[in-house]
């Protein structure tokens, strides 16, 4: 069975990701020993794509050598690292390049001109990245569907977008060398008709990431943030995305989930990170757990949503939160081996398409039903309608057993 991986989300103590305008390689590597202190195993980084390339053809150098050199400080600290190249959006804010806006204003998504210059600048960080041991591999960008507010398109010219910009990280990384892979935020799994789709999620790159946040869908808010719904969001996010993949070991990576407050207030965070990482890893196939966020933002920067202030596991001042000791043990317990996960020979029957693609997300019919037996002690998988019948997908995956949803 491979190594759980567990590890943060890096967002530096002083200044947020504004600390790329004014790089400090002391306070970095402060940060990183912070995090490795914790018994955590890596993180993952992000420049922001202005500062990267500020012009269609312009790949700033410098900034490459800043996220290269961010790179080896973790590897000094004992941390592995995923790079995320693409930065449109961080933490409720967007960030283009001026050749994208205004007079200039191009669909990063669907103008072949934009989607070169993507390709280029995933190409050049492969290039300058590959060959580190502690790299794990390159990430198109951080959710990158929040952008489609601004940038419509349809789930074909996405699935084009994705391909693009998957096989420009692969030429830059080289073959057989670290992970290339994806992220959106949870639309692409609730959404109805939300262009990034289920199946480009859990088929596209070498591993399915899922971003189970306890505020999508309102979670938290419908079954309140001690709630079995709340404390089991993550394991069945991973078993959702394990539904929608073609092969049945493709592993699946937890790569953001946190105690917002008020979701979660702070004295529930503690016992909130022990119970998702726990059940997440109950999960077979799960690669790893990487929290949302090493450092609370501090509150002299300004507009951040109230939650963005209280992700951390550190404090403002770098001091560890109670929520850090609970994820520093829990994760020790974990690798003592204490806790395997067993095999889910049960299976809940998903029935949607992509315009009922909400009965999966909180407050839908499938999500409440697959938490009702899960309070009742079954521990179901999921399987698309589709391939209820597949006695081979079936079997490679264990299941014996197929559960219908109720009518209502």
């Amino acid at each position: 069975m491979p190594t759980l991986r567990f590890g943060v989300n890096y967002t530096p103590r002083h200044g947020w990701f504004h600390a790329w305008h004014d790089f400090d390689p002391a306070r970095a590597r402060a940060d990183l020993d912070q995090i490795a202190g914790l018994g955590l195993d890596h993180v993952r980084i992000f420049h922001l794509w202005p500062l990267l390339q500020p012009n269609r053809t312009l790949i700033r150098t410098s900034a490459v050598d800043q996220l290269a050199r961010l790179v080896d400080l973790a590897a000094e600290a004992g941390l592995d690292v995923l790079v995320d190249g693409v930065q449109g959006h961080l933490s409720s804010f967007d960030f283009y390049p001026e050749w994208t806006r205004s007079w200039h204003h191009r669909n990063v998504f669907t103008d072949p001109d934009a989607i070169a210059a993507q390709a280029d600048l995933l190409r050049t960080l492969g290039r300058a990245l590959s060959g580190r041991p502690n790299l794990i591999g390159l990430q198109l960008g951080n959710e990158l569907n929040n952008l489609i507010e601004h940038n419509p398109a349809t789930a074909a010219e996405v699935d084009h977008y994705l391909d693009t910009l998957l096989a420009a990280a692969r030429d830059g990384l080289g073959e057989g060398t670290g992970l290339v892979t994806h992220s959106a935020y949870d639309a692409a799994w609730y959404g109805d008709d939300h262009p990034f789709t289920p199946e480009a999620s859990a088929r596209k790159g070498d591993v399915t990431t899922v971003h189970p946040w306890v505020f999508s869908g309102g979670c938290a808010s419908l079954y309140g943030p001690r709630s079995p719904q709340v404390l089991h969001l993550a394991e069945y996010g991973t078993e959702l995305a394990k539904a929608y993949a073609e092969d049945p070991a493709r592993p699946v990576w937890v790569q953001e989930t946190g105690a917002p407050e008020p979701h979660i207030p702070a004295a529930d965070a503690p016992h909130f990170a022990r119970e998702t990482i726990l059940n997440a890893s109950g999960c077979t196939g799960l690669w790893g757990v990487t929290w949302w966020c090493s450092h609370d933002v501090d509150r002299s920067l300004a507009d951040f949503p109230e939650l963005e202030y209280t992700l951390g596991l550190f404090d403002a001042q770098g001091h560890p939160k109670p929520i850090a000791e609970a994820v520093a043990a829990t994760v020790a317990e974990l690798r003592s081996g204490s806790r395997l996960p067993e095999p889910r020979d049960t299976a809940l029957v998903l029935d949607c398409t992509p315009s009922t693609r909400s009965v999966s997300g909180p407050g839908g019919a499938y999500f409440e039903e697959w938490m009702r037996l899960r309070q009742e002690g079954v521990r179901p998988a999921v399987v698309l309608a589709e391939r209820a019948g597949d006695e081979s997908h079936l079997e490679a995956r264990g299941i014996k057993e197929l559960i219908q949803v109720p009518r209502r």
